[in-house]
């Protein structure tokens, strides 16, 4: 059975930084929302939960969604698709996590940063190992270059406090190892999609396993805590859900054009613009600090170097 045509790279990598701006833009909804009530956990699993909600929906009301369900299960039965392929979602439940405990605490802006740079650094050992659907990508110069920046832009964005001796500074470890576990998830998402035919199916499979873990911990936080007192009002405190929906599944339909590390790449660009206008108008935290811009700046430079083609030497 003929394979279907790829998209073009860079219609890959232009859709891979529009979802980057939602994955921002998630990131300051549950921020918002772990603020208000008070509850990082609880508030994961208001997203995962709103997410999981809407995919088991949509799943039941396409046949496509349905007939790749079954694939994976006779996949996995077969033992052609390894169970560790369905650990995306452990990902997510981590970095939805981080969003509503720690984004909140040293601001979107920075914890994006931090996610830049793990997603740049575990996108470029994923491709390098060929843990992603597309197989195994070698590393170039620009590449590695792109990721010892990203790493740099960190070091920026957290200099001032760390001569300040700010207490809290070591939270942005939580988004560095978050970018990590994106790049994985990205990575597993398009392995179970190529194996369901679906990018529905793998985005729900990431849901489902998610939500266990996030369920768990919602509960014994609750227990320990108590309910919120009061839920805010605000409707759009609620989609973080629905955004995850978008982004996650844009990046199971195209980790397999773009690899692993290029769809990182360009992700993060787009959470890196989106993430210092929301610090700017929509402050979590201190707001965009001389510091934080020249960390955006320069892991924005690290996207676009590490995307940047191999030269081919001609031949004599």
């Amino acid at each position: 059975m003929p394979q279907k045509p790829r998209l073009p790279v860079w219609i890959a990598l232009v859709g891979s930084g529009l979802a980057g701006a939602l994955v921002a833009a998630q990131s300051r909804i549950n921020g918002g929302l772990s603020q208000a009530i008070g509850d990082g956990y609880l508030t994961a699993a208001v997203s995962f939960g709103s997410g999981l909600v809407i995919l088991v929906l949509i799943t039941l009301a396409s046949p496509t969604a349905r007939n790749g369900l079954r694939r994976v299960r006779t996949e996995v039965g077969r033992r052609h698709l390894p169970v560790w392929a369905l650990t995306g979602g452990l990902c997510g439940a981590f970095f939805v996590l981080g969003q509503g405990l720690v984004a909140s605490v040293i601001g979107l802006a920075l914890f994006t940063v931090g996610v830049v740079a793990g997603q740049v650094t575990g996108g470029l050992v994923m491709d390098r190992l060929g843990l992603g659907p597309g197989g195994r990508v070698e590393p170039t110069i620009q590449r590695m270059l792109g990721a010892a920046l990203a790493v740099v832009a960190v070091v920026l964005s957290v200099l001032a406090d760390l001569f300040g001796g700010a207490e809290q500074l070591w939270l942005v470890v939580v988004p560095v190892i978050a970018g990590v576990g994106v790049a994985w998830q990205s990575a597993m998402n398009g392995i179970v999609r190529a194996a369901a035919q679906s990018a529905i199916v793998a985005t729900l499979i990431n849901f489902v396993v998610g939500m266990c873990v996030l369920l768990v911990l919602a509960v014994i936080s609750v227990a320990v805590h108590g309910w919120p007192a009061a839920w805010p009002s605000d409707p759009l405190l609620y989609i973080g859900g629905a955004v995850g929906v978008v982004f996650i599944g844009v990046a199971a339909l195209l980790v397999r054009t773009a690899g692993v590390l290029l769809l990182s790449m360009s992700n993060v660009a787009g959470q890196l613009v989106a993430a210092v206008a929301f610090e700017a108008g929509l402050p979590l935290a201190d707001g965009v600090t001389p510091g934080l811009l020249a960390g955006a700046t320069v892991a924005l430079a690290a996207v676009v170097i590490a995307a940047l083609p191999r030269r081919v030497r001609a031949v004599s």
